[in-house]
């Protein structure tokens, strides 16, 4: 991040909403009090996957993990909200739980207030992203609109009735995209077991036991890469060509480089550059990385959690192989050995045995596949554009509930300048309280 950027958000100064005369516009220390989580916070390496009361982290999910230990547990706070100091993210929380232990926030809204309405008003807030740095500053300098709190209600029940049914929707388009990859494995699946092809060896006459079986190391040649010496300057600094990791294998097409190395990282350590057509495959990686396959589009060399595939014989063709470690991925994934991360190595890629039909078979396959699989991708294309769409159309609600346009209003609601003074006196009574016990 530039140290312009950097300026510009440490500067940061929040809008002011814009709101109905008859609403207040409070900062958030007038609205919401932070609970202490002191000697309480547990560290993620003490998560249990089950247990007896939920862990509420910053993370994405509801629930980041379980423990045991009761002592840990906030206990009849009613509704509250949770913050992730570091991810932004924010969680209407109605149940005990113990907190995380990294970045946890928890906030709770005065009696006075509708806690699910100062949850969505906090959700529509623009905060600055300072990636995995802390935001809780930022949140605290926001202004907070705040209509009666009838109104609040019924802001409420709107935001949730549209949200219902955005929801609804959401559910829909997911599961057509997961039965869409289905449908895309059962299309490789037919490929590799003949059935693809099936009406046109018919036609040629050809009996579908003319398939052979060969392994990987028998129609091509495997290698891999190198990650030069860090330490070593002459390894990039002025490099020249371009060094990809497994990561960049996520994508289908390898089309950019994550490093540039030198002519001296070449000579001197394993690194070789591979020519655009290369398969690669990744050895080992995070998450679903390990197994993945893609093509080169560049000349490139690789680190050593690739295996770069050069086909070597005539009797097989480049996309064939391509579309079989695609449609083998997660037996692949499987034959990785080791500990905490398992890994592949080379041995296993050349050993993967794959179903071996004509040149003419195979070039019939490649075209097939990838004429379905066209259709496959541009159908996920439009459920991930409706995705969005519905995300803008949730944002868009927000923005107008928080700008009092979502619903009507009612002139006989208590204003909200008497409630934001309510809310005020009842805050100055708990600091009293609390200094009394300090004292």
């Amino acid at each position: 991040m530039s140290e312009e950027v950097e300026s510009k958000i440490e500067n940061w100064v929040p809008p002011t909403p814009e709101v109905p005369e008859y609403w207040e516009i409070p900062d958030f220390d007038s609205l919401i009090d932070s609970i202490s989580t002191n000697g309480i916070k547990i560290p993620q390496k003490s998560y249990l996957k089950e247990g007896s009361f939920p862990i509420v982290d910053q993370g994405q999910g509801l629930i980041g993990g379980f423990t045991d230990d009761e002592s840990k547990v906030l206990r009849n706070s009613g509704e509250v909200v949770v913050f992730g100091d570091h991810t932004r993210c924010f969680k209407l929380i109605n149940f005990d739980f113990a907190p995380g232990a990294d970045g946890v926030k928890i906030l709770k809204p005065g009696n006075n207030l509708d806690c699910r309405f100062i949850y969505y008003a906090l959700t529509a807030l623009k905060l600055p992203n300072r990636g995995y740095s802390r935001h809780y500053s930022f949140l605290r300098k926001s202004k907070i609109p705040l209509p009666p709190l009838n109104e609040q209600k019924r802001i409420v029940e709107k935001i949730e009735e549209l949200f219902s049914e955005i929801d609804k929707g959401v559910e829909s388009l997911k599961t057509a995209r997961e039965q869409l990859n289905l449908y895309r494995q059962a299309i490789l699946k037919h490929a590799f077991e003949g059935k693809l092809t099936a009406d046109w060896r018919e036609g040629f006459q050809i009996s579908p036991d003319s398939w052979g079986i060969v392994r990987v190391k028998d129609v091509a040649v495997v290698g891999t890469g190198a990650t030069p010496k860090r330490g070593q300057k002459k390894y990039y600094e002025n490099g020249t060509h371009p060094w990809i990791t497994s990561g960049a294998l996520n994508s289908e097409f390898v089309t950019e480089h994550s490093e540039l190395i030198t002519d001296a990282a070449l000579k001197e350590t394993n690194c070789k550059l591979y020519k655009p057509g290369t398969i690669l495959v990744a050895m080992y990686g995070e998450g679903k990385t390990r197994g993945k396959s893609a093509v080169l589009k560049i000349e490139a060399a690789t680190n050593q959690a690739c295996a770069a595939i050069t086909i070597k014989s005539e009797n097989v063709l480049r996309d064939y192989l391509w579309s079989y470690f695609k449609y083998n991925y997660e037996n692949i994934r499987l034959q990785s050995s080791g500990g905490v991360q398992p890994n592949l190595n080379l041995t296993h890629i050349k050993n993967i045995r794959v179903p071996l039909p004509s040149l003419a078979e195979q070039r019939v396959i490649v075209e097939e596949v990838d004429r379905q699989i066209s259709k496959v991708k541009k159908t996920q294309m439009e459920i991930d554009l409706s995705l969005l769409r519905l995300n803008k159309l949730r944002q868009s609600i927000l923005k107008k509930a928080f700008s009092g346009k979502l619903v009507a209003q009612d002139p006989n609601d208590e204003p909200a300048s008497v409630l934001l003074d309510r809310i005020q006196t009842e805050k100055e009574k708990n600091s009293k309280k609390k200094k009394g016990k300090a004292a």
